[in-house]
C-alpha cells in the first residue's frame, strides 16, 4: 500500500487524484501546514526538502509531485497513464509534464510567495501582477494546445493532465483566470466531472463549483 503525505490542494493534488484514478491501494496522511507540519523533524526525515508531498512505497519516500506522477505511471502502465515507451506520444508526454512542473509550476510560486523573491515588501504587488502577466502568457500557449483536443496528448488521458488541472486551479483567483480562455474552460468543466477528480475533491474539501458548464 502506498502512503500519500498530503495536503488539500497543495502539490499532493494531483498524485492524489492519480492514486485515486488508478484504483490503487493507498493510505493518506495529512501534513498540517497551518503549523508548519512540513518542517517537523519526523517528515524532514521522509523529505529533507520540508516540501509537500511525499510518497512512501515499500518504505522508501518518494518526493517531488511530477516525479511521484512519472513513477506511478511506470509501474503500472496497465491503467494507460502515460503512453508507449519510445513512441512520439511519450516524448509528447515528456514535454508537456516538464513543461507544467519546470515552467508554469515555478511561476505560480513567485505569484504566491512573492514575498522570498523581495526584500521589498512595498515591492511585492509588482510582483503579483507582473507574475500574472508571465502567468497569462502559459495559458494563452496551453489554451492553444488544447484547441479542438481533449486532454493534452489527444483523446487520451494522462497524468499530465492531473498536473495541469490542479495548477490551473490554483489560477482560479487571477484577473484573468483559466475559465476566461476557452479551451481550457472546456478542459476544466470536462475534466473536473471524472469520477476519481470529484472523490479526491470531495475528500479534501475542494469545491468544484466554479467548474459548472453553461
Amino acid at each position: 500500500m502506498y502512503k500519500l503525505f498530503y495536503y488539500p490542494r497543495n502539490a499532493s493534488w494531483a498524485p492524489h487524484m492519480l492514486l485515486v484514478e488508478m484504483q490503487l491501494d493507498y493510505e493518506l496522511i495529512l501534513v498540517d501546514r497551518k503549523t508548519e507540519a512540513q518542517k517537523d523533524p519526523n517528515y524532514l526525515k521522509l523529505n529533507p526538502t520540508g516540501r509537500i508531498p511525499t510518497l512512501v512505497v515499500d518504505g522508501e519516500p518518494i518526493y517531488e509531485s511530477a516525479a511521484i506522477c512519472l513513477f506511478l505511471c511506470e509501474r503500472h502502465p496497465e491503467k494507460n497513464l502515460i503512453p508507449t515507451l519510445g513512441t512520439i506520444e511519450r516524448s509528447k508526454f515528456y514535454q508537456w509534464l516538464f513543461y507544467l512542473n519546470s515552467s508554469l509550476q515555478p511561476e505560480l510560486m513567485v505569484y504566491f510567495y512573492p514575498g522570498k523573491h523581495t526584500i521589498d515588501s512595498l515591492g511585492q504587488a509588482a510582483i503579483k501582477q507582473a507574475q500574472q502577466e508571465r502567468i497569462n502568457q502559459m495559458l494563452v500557449l496551453l489554451d492553444q494546445e488544447l484547441e479542438g483536443k481533449q486532454f493534452l496528448l489527444g483523446d487520451n488521458i494522462s497524468a499530465c493532465d492531473f498536473v495541469l488541472f490542479m495548477l490551473l486551479h490554483w489560477c482560479s483567483g487571477f484577473d484573468k483566470p483559466p475559465m476566461a480562455y476557452p479551451s481550457l474552460k472546456k478542459f476544466l468543466c470536462h475534466f473536473s466531472q471524472l469520477e476519481s477528480v470529484r472523490k479526491v475533491c470531495e475528500i479534501e474539501g475542494t469545491d468544484l463549483g466554479i467548474y459548472k458548464k453553461d
